[in-house]
């Protein structure tokens, strides 16, 4: 069945396959074989699929797992248990709908997934991972133990339900459907009637309609542009909507033994279980319009990455701060408070991109005037840009600040992206202080804190200042045994 699974989900893949060999076989001239090499590609897909099913292998050692595959080149991975951070068990539409999943094993080496199998069954890809679990434990399960029983301990913390997940996708407005269909459109164009960006083309067939552009009112152009842009924003809405709904549908977030369990998807399932122990950071976001709503998202930063693209766990997508604080504190993690104040550099630190803005626009207008015969007023329009920059520059200094205290580490950044990243000392790996050309006229530094699977930097700081807090961090940190913390959970 995972068989099946794996050449229907593939499918897709074969069709730019499927039309280079119609058209290097010739057959487009004889439409009658075209089904015949379809049939054909498919079947040589479905028999090589066969041939990696068939030479591929694991199995649960008393210290590793080992995978096997390979047709004529033979490769064996074998993952020690002590460096497994992470077990996931995925499920896609089909594989769900069959019953299958796919498991991964993550080692937090900041590559996505270091192993897959696809696809084993839901109750097999459970075992797997509640055997690597007890034996990262040192004690082996009981033959024969269910998913619920190993799960009746878990609490719910955190879930979203169907209003509060329509909410999160209004925030998450996109136009990403237009990026798709651009694409689309610029590699089948030669399927398409004539020239689809050609405007003329447009206008000439406006024309021949008996519509002349020029002759609109201007009422009527002002309400086409603003129907245009009210249909643009619709879209985008129903676009974040829809693509937060097939994501975190059902979005639930429980407490393990081990740490946090999160299952979420529509059509793909996704089952995650994060140790406490692999907890590095939190980081909290939000955004100028989210925040009067009091809604903010929540991730951990941890030693394992959920793929190649989010190498943070999100554990609660829209949530109030009264919801957060309790997740927090269960990875031994607690927010600043609200009233805190956090330091931040001087304000002539940020002033350097609108310096650097405004002598690239004055030299492109000087140069345009240089070569052309524009006036000013129609080529200096450009020096008006670093203008509009400037509360941006502004609003980006007062959001941005560090702070230090006994136990933590805290940085944001970002205005309209608002980003708070909170860090325990002792999950510091490093601490580099560094100073580029432009920060050393101003005897500025930047001071970088190594995080296993994140990063967090404190900007425009002092040299001193950096020192004394590069000094107080890695005195916290130098007596932690990290192969101890990492061990448990």
């Amino acid at each position: 069945m995972g068989l099946l699974v794996g050449f229907v989900t593939g499918l897709p893949q074969l069709f730019f396959p499927i039309v280079a060999v119609i058209f290097g076989s010739g057959s487009r001239n004889r439409p009658e074989l075209i089904p015949l090499v379809i049939f054909a590609v498919l079947l040589v897909s479905l028999f090589f699929r066969w041939l990696v099913w068939l030479r591929t292998h694991y199995h649960i050692g008393d210290d590793d797992i080992r995978i096997e595959r390979g047709i004529i080149s033979r490769t064996t991975r074998s993952i020690p248990y002590d460096r497994i951070q992470d077990v996931s068990i995925e499920q896609k539409p089909l594989a769900r709908l069959i019953g299958l999943g796919e498991v991964k094993f993550e080692t937090g080496g900041g590559e996505g997934e270091d192993a897959k199998l696809s696809f084993v069954s839901v109750e097999e890809a459970t075992r797997l991972r509640e055997t690597i679990r007890a034996r990262k434990a040192e004690a082996v399960p009981a033959i024969g133990v269910s998913n619920e029983t190993a799960e009746t301990e878990s609490l719910p913390v955190f879930a979203m339900q169907l209003q509060r997940l329509l909410t999160l996708g209004v925030y998450s407005f996109s136009l990403v459907i237009f990026a798709i269909l651009g694409g689309l459109a610029q590699q089948f164009d030669f399927l398409l009637p004539g020239d689809v960006w050609d405007v003329r083309r447009w206008i000439g067939m406006a024309e021949e309609n008996g519509v002349d552009i020029r002759q609109i009112d201007r009422t009527v152009q002002i309400g086409g542009a603003v129907a245009a842009l009210a249909a643009l924003v619709g879209i985008g809405v129903a676009t974040g909507i829809v693509r937060t709904v097939v994501r975190d549908y059902g979005f639930r977030l429980d407490r393990t033994a081990k740490g946090f369990r999160r299952r979420r998807g529509l059509l793909t399932l996704t089952d995650v279980v994060m140790p406490v122990a692999r907890v590095q950071a939190a980081v909290i976001e939000t955004g100028p319009i989210r925040v009067r709503s009091g809604w903010h998202a929540l991730k951990f930063v941890s030693l394992a990455q959920e793929s190649k693209e989010e190498g943070d766990h999100m554990v609660a997508p829209l949530a109030t701060l009264d919801e957060i604080r309790p997740i927090m504190a269960v990875a031994g993690i607690d927010p600043p408070a609200a009233d805190t104040l956090f330091r931040r550099g001087p304000l002539r630190w940020w002033s350097v991109g609108i310096i650097l803005l405004a002598a690239t626009m004055t030299a492109a207008t000087a140069t345009i005037m240089a070569f052309t015969d524009l006036p000013f007023l129609q080529a200096g329009w450009m020096l008006i840009v670093p203008l509009i920059f400037l509360p941006v520059i502004w609003l980006q200094w007062r959001h941005s600040g560090w702070l230090v205290d006994d136990r933590q580490l805290c940085a944001r950044e970002n205005w309209w992206n608002r980003r708070l990243t909170i860090a325990p000392q002792v999950r510091v790996q490093s601490a580099k202080i560094s100073q580029g050309p432009i920060a050393r006229l101003f005897g500025l530094v930047t001071l970088h804190f190594g995080i296993a699977g994140g990063t967090l930097r404190f900007v425009a700081l002092r040299p001193d200042e950096a020192r004394t807090i590069r000094d107080q961090v890695m005195a916290a940190v130098a007596p932690v045994d990290f192969s101890e913390i990492n061990r448990r959970g």
